[in-house]
């Protein structure tokens, strides 16, 4: 048998100690085959601890966010508004009620002098300008950023949800004019809902903090491989006493309707244009909160587009009759009054759109067509969009088409495939 030789070194003062453990059991140590170096404990759990900050590194590589648009770049529907909904940050919405004076929700270009995030390389923030609420805060009141996940997104992640030592981490940068403690929540939507509430602790006012939050799986979570809603990211400036209650926090539980997250502050709903910002919002897998993956323009418009598509130009308004419409062909399929025209939307939209048209200038209504050296309007239906591509029926104010013959089309379009 190999033998096991202790051999002293020539210029080493040093004792070696082995000491036994205290133990009845016997125990076996088996030393590698090469010469090689056995580090210390501490050492190696060092190395074990940052291997798997390396591993969650580089698991999260590539394209691994599943927030879509969280540096706020991409806003198709317009910069500004005072409308709730989804008016202006792309896959954002503002959902708010209650207000005496509406909040004010817009995309806002940062600055130099917004040094922790600009240094980062964002330049944009999804912003708020609160109302004057002169009424105070109704148990009823809310102000709350919402973003809608796709279930297949969460399903494909490489989230072992069901386990509880499996992690997606959330981070953002915030900031509020006002000092205090905001909450934040996920709702997962599939099977039986279950909540997971979050705080982002008292913020400095006027200050960027940065906010991480690590969230284990759990054993109720479900997600189907659908393109339906499977999970809701919300960020909560306010919400009033008839949505929130005593609750644990940083924790995944039943959903409760009555009681989303713990009683919130009124300073800040109660503050007459006090604002807040968010933006490098990232959702992504493992248990560390790895730099934020900048996409380009070209590839979150794409993200985007496929919920939401618009044949106006970035930036003009809907009512622009400056804007005189997209001019395509179209064909009578009558010598009587009616025609189809089709057009391919920029990507594949998640589903069938639903369809708001434009006429040629501008403002709901209809598409126009040109036939006798005019354009006349037309009374415009949907005729079998589906996700690919937008198609049109087309009936002309006083017929006077030939069948067969090909007309030029003017007008706009929006088309929404949201979840």
């Amino acid at each position: 048998m190999a033998k096991v030789k202790i051999t002293g070194h020539a210029s080493g003062s040093g004792v070696l100690t082995v000491t036994a453990p205290n133990t009845s059991t016997d125990r076996t140590i088996t030393l590698p085959d090469a010469t090689a170096t056995i580090a210390t404990t501490a050492a190696t759990d060092a190395l074990t601890a940052t291997t798997n900050t390396l591993t969650t590194r580089v698991n999260a590589g590539g394209r691994k966010n599943i927030i879509i648009n969280g540096d706020m770049q991409v806003a198709q529907r317009g910069t500004s508004s005072t409308a709730t909904g989804r008016k202006t940050v792309d896959r954002f919405l503002l959902s708010a009620a209650g207000q005496d004076e509406a909040v004010t929700q817009s995309q806002h270009a940062l600055t130099s002098g917004d040094t922790e995030v600009w240094a980062k390389g964002f330049r944009n923030s999804y912003h708020f300008t609160n109302g004057n609420q002169t009424s105070g805060a109704g148990a009823a009141d809310r102000v709350v950023i919402h973003q809608y996940i796709e279930s297949q997104d969460i399903a494909n992640s490489g989230w072992n949800y069901n386990s509880s030592s499996s992690y997606i981490t959330l981070s953002f940068w915030v900031k509020s004019s006002v000092a205090q403690n905001f909450y934040g929540r996920l709702h997962s939507q599939d099977g039986t809902g279950q909540g997971y509430a979050f705080e982002t602790g008292s913020l400095t006012a006027n200050t960027w903090t940065k906010i991480t939050k690590a969230i284990p799986g759990h054993s109720n979570l479900t997600f189907d491989n659908d393109i339906n809603l499977g999970l809701t990211l919300e960020i909560l400036m306010f919400r009033g006493t008839d949505k929130t209650g005593s609750m644990s926090l940083d924790s995944w539980d039943a959903f409760v309707s009555g009681t989303r997250v713990p009683d919130m502050t009124t300073t800040w709903y109660t503050t007459n244009d006090a604002t807040f910002e968010i933006t490098g919002v990232q959702l992504e897998l493992g248990s560390v909160a790895t730099d934020f993956e900048h996409r380009s323009y070209g590839e979150e418009l794409a993200l985007c587009q496929r919920y939401y598509t618009t044949s106006f130009n970035t930036g003009v308004s809907h009512a622009d009759n400056a804007h005189e419409g997209v001019v395509s062909a179209a064909i009578a399929y009558s010598a009587a009054t009616a025609t189809i025209t089709s057009m391919a939307f920029p990507v594949k939209m998640r589903t069938s759109p639903s369809l708001t048209i434009y006429g040629r200038n501008a403002g709901t209504g209809n598409y126009a067509i040109y036939k006798s050296q005019t354009w006349t309007a037309t009374t415009t239906a949907n005729n079998g969009t589906n996700e690919s591509f937008i198609s049109l029926y087309l009936q002309p104010a006083g017929g006077g088409l030939t069948a067969h013959y090909s007309y030029q089309t003017s007008g706009h379009y929006d088309a929404d495939a949201e979840i």
